[in-house]
């Protein structure tokens, strides 16, 4: 291996590290806003088509969420690779007695349990595996401490959040219905409509349903409702509608499921965004001002590299909940002794994933569900994500899963081989039968279309959130191929989260037999060895765990500097320049899957960055006509034009007044806006646009585009006295990049 010492220095607007689900809406609303954006990708480039992954996946032997992607999974060379991941082979390997556990996974795992959710470092990201699901959080997932005295409070609301949600389901094309998703807090504005009607429900759904729909438990309603899902149910965004083929994770073959390198697409189409793939931000340089650059290593596939460093006027790291902690930590130096954005001793803090509680159970003869059809899930049941309880325990939300018993005892391959070996590995054949020809057809048909299963995501809170016991830590000692120090983690599940699991073993017996009238064949007594697992012990009993995949925490936002590393609108405290975007902001996970939370986050982020850059403040006279702003709407961005201060007066009869015009006094026809508060703020898109009432705070249209021009809400002509020329005053108003 040879290394290229020359330095590379690479300059844009804003560079932005990871090129997963934030990292491309961040490139793309930047890109649409006019700035020179780029993108430090750490993985392979995304392909021109899915043909290569689909390959791997097909021909992988461990079907596990990876399989698709490089690096070829069996490879457990951390040591020796340059952009190595979290895999479920390192996490068995983990959990195993291997004396070299600690060199061959990538992840150093030294807690009481393991950190069970994996990712990938490839250009999309983690995006490529997901399942789809795109639920948005409830009011009182923002107010927890509030409400519940338990975990810390967001810095901001459902409401503060509403209009971004829209955006994120837009760029996604969600599909759902607003009635099925309107029950604990949510809201909708008024007229809204998802991008596509919900998928339908499977057979396993309308099966549950029909046993759960009405019923009481706990004296809380069950419900099974549509999954609001980033997949298409119609073929109107130029993908293909969902064929149904159950192989969501880890990878849809058609592309009916969006996923993160959609919006990408769209980011190099402005023309403003590169992609350097293959290059990992190695150290963020900071001044006692601000981040410097970026340093990074570019590396090749026949082992050369090249060192180099990314500088910009904004900087945004997108590398999710733990190689976003793992380079803070990393970016040791005089000005950040303890890590970059580490004043508050935050960073690396609190990881969290939505741990999952398996339950699985066989209907009776003669009753099938006929599971592995469609979407992996379609529906669930969600009447449990909020009540008192959560100030004694974790809520959860229960997915149904259409695949069968695939992720709970991997079926169909475990009942072929039992049923042919004459085992019970699967729980399928308790009498141990060894069958073969049409028996063994008839058996496994009448076996495997009689599943089911149900997933509980638990919330996961930490005792003390200000003294975490989930944590990431730098490695010392352990490196990759790059010469950087692996990120250690340290996984404890606290007493609330493990009462969660309690609650949910006994809530999942009670729907399997009491309501579905099934045999329940769940593990209920796991096997709990020595040392990091996937299994935990909590009053007298024992519980398996997975991973959701759902990484969060590490870098939360907050309002308390001290006790967190950015504000609410992601920028870190200790470097006003610099921006850390997705799942590692969140100071409270819900129960909701995180990425439509993450994309709406990072809309609001982006236009944080593009107004920090490009924002315009202007004069508006009271005397003259339509005044020209100099500011190109593209009609693609979201903007606002914002009165920040002065008065004017269309009648200095009636007095001065701001923004709003005056009260009493209607604009007449053949004013530049009738109907219309008199003096008020008015604004229009190109000489030809429709006038608009801007007030004291006004969206800017979309779907237009030209100059944006402002001018007062008066008589423009004369036509009823003296026109513009007896108006006093101007007015001072900010156009910048946002949503009201």
């Amino acid at each position: 291996m040879s290394t290229l010492h020359t330095q590379n220095i690479e300059t844009a607007d804003v560079i932005v590290v990871g090129a997963g689900m934030a990292g491309s809406v961040m490139a793309y609303q930047l890109g649409l806003a006019g700035l020179k954006v780029l993108v430090l990708e750490s993985g392979p480039a995304i392909p021109p088509n899915r043909s290569e992954y689909l390959e791997r996946f097909y021909t992988a032997v461990l079907k596990a969420p990876e399989s698709p992607y490089p690096p070829e999974q069996t490879e457990q060379t951390p040591a020796k690779q340059f952009a190595p991941r979290a895999t479920i082979q390192d996490l068995i390997t983990a959990g195993s007695d291997d004396p070299n556990k600690l060199q061959k996974s990538y992840l150093v795992q030294k807690g009481k349990q393991l950190f069970a959710s994996t990712y990938e470092r490839v250009g999309g990201g983690t995006m490529w595996h997901w399942m789809g699901t795109a639920l948005r959080l409830l009011p009182n997932d923002f107010r927890m401490q509030s409400v519940y005295k338990v975990g810390v409070d967001w810095p901001i609301s459902y409401d503060d959040l509403q209009t971004a949600y829209c955006r994120a389901e837009e760029e996604m094309g969600v599909s759902a219905d607003v009635a099925s998703q309107s029950y604990l807090g949510v809201t909708f504005p008024q007229g809204y409509q998802y991008s596509m009607h919900g998928i339908p429900p499977s057979l396993v759904d309308q099966g549950v349903g029909k046993a759960v729909d009405g019923t009481q438990y706990q004296g809380i309603t069950l419900n099974v409702r549509q999954t609001p899902a980033g997949r298409n149910s119609q073929n109107d965004n130029g993908r293909r509608v969902c064929a149904g083929n159950t192989s969501c994770t880890p990878i849809c073959p058609i592309q009916a499921k969006y996923d993160a390198t959609v919006t990408m697409a769209k980011a190099l189409d402005t023309g403003n965004v590169r992609i350097l793939y293959q290059c990992v931000a190695s150290q963020v340089q900071v001044d006692a001002n601000g981040v410097t650059g970026i340093d990074f290593i570019q590396y090749q596939n026949n082992g050369t590299r090249q060192n180099g460093t990314a500088q910009g006027k904004r900087y945004v790291i997108a590398a999710h909940a733990i190689e976003t902690p793992k380079l803070l930590l990393n970016s040791i130096g005089p000005h950040s002794p303890n890590g970059v954005a580490n004043s508050s001793g935050q960073v690396g803090k609190s990881l969290a994933d939505h741990p999952v509680y398996l339950a699985w159970g066989l209907m009776p003869e003669g009753k099938p569900l006929f599971p592995f059809r469609g979407p992996l899930s379609t529906s669930g049941i969600e009447d449990m994500r909020d009540g008192p309880f959560r100030s004694e325990r974790a809520a959860w939300r229960i997915e149904i899963g259409n695949e069968g018993w695939n992720w709970s005892a991997n079926d169909p391959y475990a009942a072929v081989c039992d049923f042919i070996d004459g085992t019970n590995h699967g729980g399928a054949n308790p009498h141990n039968k060894a069958l073969s020809g049409v028996a063994l057809v008839q058996q496994l048909n009448s076996v495997l279309t009689r599943q089911f299963r149900l997933g509980f995501l638990i919330e996961q809170v930490e005792k003390d959130p200000d003294k975490a016991l989930c944590r990431v830590e730098r490695a010392e000692g352990l490196t990759d191929g790059l010469g950087l120090t692996r990120p250690q983690i340290a996984y404890e599940l606290s007493d609330y989260t493990k009462e969660g699991f309690k609650q949910a073993r006994l809530a999942a017996t009670h729907i399997i037999t009491k309501l579905m009238g099934a045999t329940e064949l769940t593990d209920l007594n796991p096997e709990l060895k020595p040392g990091s697992q996937t299994v935990f012990e909590h009053g007298g009993q024992n519980y398996a765990f997975y991973g959701a995949g759902h990484l969060m925490g590490t870098y939360r936002m907050g309002s308390d500097r001290t006790k967190s590393v950015v504000d609410k609108d992601q920028r870190s405290w200790d470097h006003p320049n610099l921006f850390l975007v997705g799942d590692g902001v969140f100071p409270a996970t819900g129960t909701a899957n995180p990425t439509l939370t993450i994309t709406a986050l990072t809309f609001q982020a982006a236009d944080v960055v593009a107004s920090d850059l490009l924002k315009r403040t202007v004069q508006v006279q009271a005397r003259d006509p339509w005044q020209g702003t100099g500011l190109q709407v593209n009609g693609h961005s979201w903007q606002l034009a914002v009165c920040t201060g002065g008065q004017w007066t269309a009648n200095p009869g009636t007095g001065m007044v701001g923004a709003a015009g005056h009260p009493g006094l209607t604009a007449k026809p053949g004013y530049t806006l009738p109907g219309q508060p008199e003096g008020a703020l008015i604004g229009r898109i190109g000489t030809s646009g429709a006038p608009f009432l801007v007030g004291n705070q006004a969206q800017l249209p979309r779907g237009q585009q030209g100059e944006l021009q402002l001018c007062i809400n008066d008589d423009l002509d004369g036509r009823y006295g003296a026109g513009l020329s007896d108006n006093q005053g101007s007015l001072s108003v900010e156009v910048r990049f946002g949503a009201v």
